[in-house]
């Protein structure tokens, strides 16, 4: 499992913040060719990227390039480019905006192509970012359509716009309805089908990017939903989402300590479920422990505490 808590989004228009972007510590940096790039600009933006990773070392130890849409005439373009020059210093591509499951088979066909043509070392990820109504009701089939897809992402501004919500602002409460949360179906479908696959789930964007509390919540929020982790678009979001999709050291250890109870009781005296302090364990639980320790060792996290910790009742 790659960590990706914080997904740093950076312009490849601008050098400045491209050269940046390599001191942060995000778990992944996505160098944009779409939505934070003018049109007039794509073209030089992907040889400013390509600078960037040869001339950089970036803390970050996953790194994308998110590609145009394949709709669009830069789509090709930007594989090819980036690709040839750099693919040995990335990790994958992100799809923007994906429909159907033909999206991503172009992309994953024609980086196959190229793989092969410069005999590049490695197979390439592919990220899928879900942020239409109609990406909404093909998910099932676009999460399946190539094993090169790593993560489903929720795509918020292009979304509310497909789904005609009467809001300006990506993130912030729809009048009317303050007291729910209008994305959680969103959320939840997307990670159904994420999970349905073995992929990871990642929530997109929040555009008021100094309301650090209201980012905190709703990357509160997706944790809560399942999600791995959450975009960020400027620096100070970075260490919030480090800190939001870690666990606390006491639910690793936890974790770790249940995987090893279990371990022993099914193996050695052969049990299926077992009492573990208070409460009662068995294959479920161990399952969802196995979701939280693998969370914490992607997360570099050390193990503070044994199962005789945890197997006190007083």
């Amino acid at each position: 499992m790659r960590a990706r808590r914080s997904c740093l989004s950076v312009p490849g228009s601008s050098p400045k913040f491209l050269a940046k972007a390599a001191g942060l510590p995000a778990d992944e940096v996505f160098f944009d060719l779409e939505d934070s790039v003018a049109p007039l600009e794509k073209e030089a933006a992907r040889g400013n990227i390509i600078e960037a990773l040869k001339n950089n070392t970036f803390q970050a130890p996953t790194k994308i390039v998110r590609i145009n849409g394949v709709y669009t005439r830069w789509a090709y373009r930007d594989i090819i480019e980036i690709v040839e020059a750099a693919g040995d210093l990335i990790d994958g591509l992100m799809i923007p905006k994906v429909e159907t499951p033909n999206d991503v088979t172009f992309v994953a066909d024609l980086l196959r192509m190229i793989e092969e043509t410069t005999g590049l070392n490695k197979k390439l990820g592919l990220e899928v970012q879900i942020e239409t109504a109609l990406g909404l009701q093909n998910i099932r089939e676009i999460a399946a359509a190539s094993d090169r897809i790593e993560d489903l992402i929720l795509g918020p501004a292009d979304m509310s716009a497909s789904l005609g919500l009467p809001t300006v602002t990506a993130g912030a409460p729809i009048p009317g309805y303050e007291n729910l949360d209008h994305w959680h179906y969103v959320l939840t479908h997307i990670n159904i089908a994420a999970r349905a696959r073995n992929l990871q789930a990642i929530d997109g964007p929040y555009l008021l990017i100094r309301d650090l509390d209201g980012f905190r919540q709703a990357a509160m929020r997706a944790r809560a939903l399942g999600y791995d982790g959450k975009w960020a678009l400027h620096p100070d979001q970075v260490q919030v989402l480090n800190e939001v999709f870690t666990p606390t050291q006491e639910e690793y250890d936890k974790a770790e300590a249940i995987l090893e109870h279990y371990k022993y009781v099914t193996e050695v005296e052969r049990k299926g479920a077992v009492m573990f302090g208070k409460e009662m364990i068995d294959e479920a639980s161990r399952k969802m422990a196995e979701q939280v320790a693998a969370r914490g060792t992607a997360a570099g996290m050390k193990r503070e505490k044994g199962v005789e910790d945890f197997l006190k009742t007083e």
